[in-house]
């Protein structure tokens, strides 16, 4: 109750929704599931990555009108940032990203990633490959068609227990693989083929200062990944395919026989011929936690029939498989046999010994 100075009898204040000061909280605005359409978004391809910045490549509209309107103008490199409602969604070398914003590709702008297209394949590498500890396996590449497992033949010595978790990754992603074989100079390639011609994995052979023109038509045209230990002479190889790559090249530790990780992050490079690498850091391992039993198989369809005779849950590695007896019987090559063993073996993280 109260009374104005001069005014009438005492009455009751009435309150209403005005008097009532609400402090808005912190993330009190109302979310909503509805997101903009991003209609005039441009689409780039994820060329690099470097702490949170993407450099992505755009490649230039066709213009209508006169001749002279037509010309196309050159491709541009736009650096974006991942946009907030992309949540914690990766973004990877190779993939294929819708941008909106500053598009211009001018030094000192920033566009926005606002969504990642739908990926054909992906490489993971696997948790202790890492320099985290939370166990999960990261996303290395995306959309790449073609696995190059660069191995030297000599300084540093194959590792094929790394060969086999690498042809598993290419199996798993449904991606050919392609060895491609180093140093020939120093040692022959005929031990490590035969080892993998029941694979039916193509491999091409090539040495210090020799012609790269068979690897140039295999890479002509695809998105490839580079892959393999360092000191391999996969950065050798990179910086005479693609001139302007200027990747850092490392030298074979004389005592440990292994190579120093001169290469630390992913990048694609444009081939001169059309298409495109990706060279990747040293790789340690393979994310193969994922991959089951039955997708190693699927790439062995000679053997699939074989495993109809196996008792439940068989791992295809102990006494007891069928498999055994099918490749005795003559329905498949007893190599066969071997290199699913060795490539299943390879699934547990099996050291990568030398040959």
């Amino acid at each position: 109750m109260e009374r104005a100075h001069g005014s009438g009898p005492l009455r009751k204040r009435e309150y209403d929704e005005d008097d009532v000061r609400v402090r808005p909280g912190k993330g009190s605005r109302p979310r909503t599931r509805i997101r903009p359409a991003h209609e005039d978004a441009v689409e780039g391809f994820v060329v690099a990555v470097d702490r949170g910045r993407y450099t992505t490549l755009v490649e230039p509209e066709r213009a209508k009108g006169s001749a002279a309107k037509r010309r196309q103008q050159a491709s541009r490199l736009v650096v974006a940032m991942k946009a907030r409602e992309l949540g914690r969604k990766g973004i990877v070398v190779g993939d294929r990203v819708a941008l909106v914003g500053d598009v211009s590709g001018q030094p000192d702008t920033l566009a926005r990633v606002v969504r990642v297209e739908p990926r054909t394949s992906m490489l993971r590498r696997s948790a202790d490959d890492t320099d985290d500890t939370d166990g999960i396996e990261r996303p290395v590449v995306a959309n790449a068609d073609q696995l190059v497992i660069v191995t030297a033949l000599a300084d540093p010595p194959p590792r094929p227990r790394m060969i086999d978790r690498m042809l598993v990754a290419a199996f798993d992603a449904e991606i050919d693989a392609l060895l491609c074989l180093t140093k020939s100079d120093l040692a022959p390639p005929d031990e490590l083929v035969a080892l993998y011609e029941p694979l039916g994995v193509p491999h091409v052979v090539v040495r210090k200062g020799g012609a790269l023109d068979e690897l140039r038509e295999l890479l002509t045209g695809r998105i490839s990944v580079l892959v393999g230990h360092s000191g391999v002479g996969k950065s050798t190889l990179v910086n005479s395919l693609v001139p302007d790559a200027n990747r850092a090249v490392s030298h074979v530790n004389a005592v440990t026989g292994r190579g120093r990780h001169t290469s630390t992050s992913a990048v694609a490079l444009e081939l001169p011929e059309g298409g495109w690498i990706i060279d990747t850091p040293g790789v340690r391992s393979f994310g193969l936690a994922h991959v089951s039993v039955e997708t190693v198989l699927a790439s062995f369809p000679d053997l699939v029939e074989g495993t109809v005779a196996c008792p439940k849950g068989c791992t295809h590695l102990a006494d007891g498989c069928a498999l055994d007896a099918w490749a005795a019987q003559g329905h498949a090559d007893p190599a066969r046999l071997e290199s699913l063993r060795r490539l299943l073996s390879s699934r547990e993280g099996a050291p990568d010994d030398p040959a």
